[in-house]
């Protein structure tokens, strides 16, 4: 008995340990969407995961992101199998993450205000990683942070080969929009 007590004792205590101190903001519904067509393509090359999982530590200002890209659903499932088997190769490289930092980041001091940070850090697609720095907006809403981000990347710089034949039909920069509310 004299066991379970502590065992409950030093639950309640890690718990509340958690709750004073701990820092972490965790959401598994983000958005992600892309836009990779060109302006004078018949079809639209885009798609959107609304499952994207992200985490921000507001102690540290370390922020992490995963997108699992078979969860890309495109509008013409035509697409979307390209997308994954011939491009993004989604079975030998299943996701993308981002780790990183909000710079000049302090959560105390966000309110209802958009306001605009720049996060820094390690890309990774198709087994890639690059540095990146880009802007992002956060607010606080209802007692969550939310963030948006536009930024863009170009396919190349990832080793996604795009074919000849569609060559004309997708954008060298892919432009990507990222939502989250933590």
């Amino acid at each position: 008995m004299k066991i379970l007590k502590n065992v409950v004792i030093l639950s309640f205590l890690f718990l509340l340990g958690n709750l004073t101190f701990g820092q972490k903001l965790i959401t598994k519904s983000g958005q992600v969407k892309f836009l990779a067509s060109v302006p004078t393509a018949l079809e639209e090359v885009a798609a959107t995961n609304s499952t994207v999982s992200a985490v921000l530590d507001t102690k540290t200002n370390a922020v992490a992101v995963q997108a699992l890209i078979k969860s890309f659903k495109f509008k013409v499932p035509l697409m979307e199998e390209h997308f994954n088997e011939n491009y993004l190769e989604s079975d030998k490289y299943p996701k993308s993450t981002f780790t990183g930092k909000v710079l000049n980041f302090d959560a105390s001091k966000l309110t209802s205000a958009k306001t605009t940070y720049y996060v820094e850090g390690d890309f990774t697609l198709h087994g890639v990683t690059q540095k990146i720095k880009i802007p992002a907006t956060m607010s606080k809403d209802n007692g969550k942070i939310v963030v948006s981000a536009v930024f863009s990347i170009k396919a190349e710089d990832y080793n996604i080969k795009i074919p000849s034949l569609v060559k004309q039909k997708v954008a060298k920069d892919v432009k990507i929009w990222a939502n989250f509310t933590l």
